[in-house]
């Protein structure tokens, strides 16, 4: 019964999403009709990713009942240790063998970086048992005062072009970048649906006291929970890299807050234990709609700012009066049986 119900209410969550998402596109294509061109859908592409695989990450710390708040910032330091080897080929005007060798040397840099920050995470919040938000924005601070040191405050540029190719090229008409983070959440997706590592991350979440004592090693999921975190951050980094041809240490540090929001329209529920990774798909569609549209309507950032917020207080509020409803309801429908009895 109780997977029904949770079943229920993830297809209540995606229709919801699905319909909001639908009626914001709609609105922005009656302000603008040029808004629903393949030249703009293709620009939105181009700049879902980010954001996407940001959420993504943000997504998996949450849902393991914790909050990352350093995701930004591993993103970035990854870029700038990826930049710094790629840069060397491109100043030495290295080719063929010899330029892949330290594009690909460059990638796993990055990715090593990642996973060792976000297991060092995970290592800080299971062992040390100190709470996520402060663990995580102490080490977002610590990698940030790394990047300044090494890059003195400047950006690290020029890297070659065959690998900023993939960050301004399409395939079949779709972003490069965009078809990797569509690779990511469908990796999730099985990660999280048909392993055991997804089983215990949820359990863990919901409940870590109860999964305790069904034998699952809390310690060890949120470990590996901040390691997939620190990975997927990583991989953001490599995007941002490939697409702007610069990384630098103080980059869209607003996307922590944004990603957080994200997650929170794509019901994933802030004390762990529940996400739905089509939901915060479709969100992250929704605000991405909203910042293009209104960008294309010359309107002020903050007006887009305070847009999100007002979304995100509808949506938690429609959430809130449905469970009222249906608590209220379900009362109802026991009362009469219990008098019969």
């Amino acid at each position: 019964m109780n997977k029904m119900a949770l079943s229920r209410k993830m297809d209540r969550d995606i229709v919801k999403m699905s319909t909001i998402t639908i009626l914001i596109f709609a609105i922005m294509v009656f302000l603008n009709g040029s808004f629903a061109k393949a030249g703009n859908l293709t620009s939105m592409c181009y700049q879902i990713p980010e954001l996407g695989f940001y959420s993504l990450a943000m997504m998996m710390a949450m849902l393991a009942g914790g909050i990352d708040l350093s995701v930004v910032s591993i993103g970035n330091l990854s870029a700038i240790c990826a930049a710094t080897i790629m840069h060397h080929a491109y100043a030495q005007d290295f080719a063929g063998g010899k330029l892949a060798a330290f594009v690909l040397l460059g990638i796993i840099v990055a990715l090593v970086i990642g996973a060792v920050f976000g297991a060092f995470n995970g290592v800080v919040i299971a062992h040390l048992h100190i709470a996520p938000m402060l663990a995580t924005m102490a080490t977002s601070m610590m990698i940030e005062g790394i990047s300044i040191i090494l890059t003195q405050g400047q950006s690290v540029s020029k890297t070659p072009s065959q690998f900023t190719y993939f960050g301004s090229h399409t395939l079949l008409g779709i972003p490069y970048t965009m078809l990797l983070l569509i690779v990511a959440l469908l990796f999730t997706a099985f990660l999280l649906h048909r392993t055991r590592f997804g089983f215990e991350v949820k359990m863990v979440g919901s409940n870590p006291k109860a999964s305790h004592f069904t034998g699952i090693n809390e310690k060890k999921v949120y470990m590996k929970a901040y390691l997939y975190s620190g990975l997927i951050s990583a991989l953001c980094g490599i995007a941002i890299l490939a697409r702007t041809d610069a990384a630098k240490a103080d980059y869209a540090t607003t996307y922590v807050l944004q990603a957080i929001l994200c997650c929170v329209l794509g019901a994933t529920n802030p004390d762990g234990g529940t996400a739905k990774i089509s939901c915060m798909a479709l969100s992250l569609l929704s605000l991405q709609f909203l910042s293009s549209g209104f960008n294309m309507l010359h309107l002020n950032s903050y007006f887009k700012e305070f847009t999100w917020g007002l979304l995100l207080i509808v949506v938690l509020s429609i959430n809130f009066f449905v469970n009222y409803y249906r608590q209220k309801h379900g009362q109802h429908h026991r009362e009469p049986s219990k008098s019969s009895t």
